[in-house]
């Protein structure tokens, strides 16, 4: 059974940092690519990053670019998403997403909240 499970939620204040994991099991991720998406209340959710998890490649929503990094740790089948110089808009719900071969996983969430 595939699980996703997102952590590293927090409260920061704005222009600090926070970095939030997504831990992968149940299947090899190998060829698949993983995403990290947000959700702020009363707003759809909303692309963030994705990378390769095979290659690497990475691509940005344009808000977030230059402030946040997402890599992955082959040995620990686990994403992150380094989030520097946090904003108030970027206060949302974030969830990681994994799709290949057809098939689209998501985890639960995990919160982040940015004081101004």
């Amino acid at each position: 059974q595939v699980q996703l499970v997102e952590s590293g939620g927090g409260l920061v204040q704005a222009g600090g940092s926070l970095r939030v994991s997504c831990a992968a099991s149940g299947r090899a991720f190998s060829n698949y690519n993983m995403g990290w998406y947000r959700q702020a209340p009363g707003k759809e959710r909303e692309f963030v990053a994705v990378i390769s998890w095979r290659t690497g490649d990475t691509r940005y929503a344009d808000s977030v670019k230059g402030r946040f990094t997402i890599s992955r740790d082959n040995g620990k089948n686990t994403v992150y998403l380094q989030m520097n110089n946090l904003k108030p808009e970027d206060t949302a719900s974030y969830y990681c997403n994994a799709v290949g071969f057809g098939a689209d996983y998501w985890g639960q969430g995990t919160q982040v909240t940015v004081s101004s």
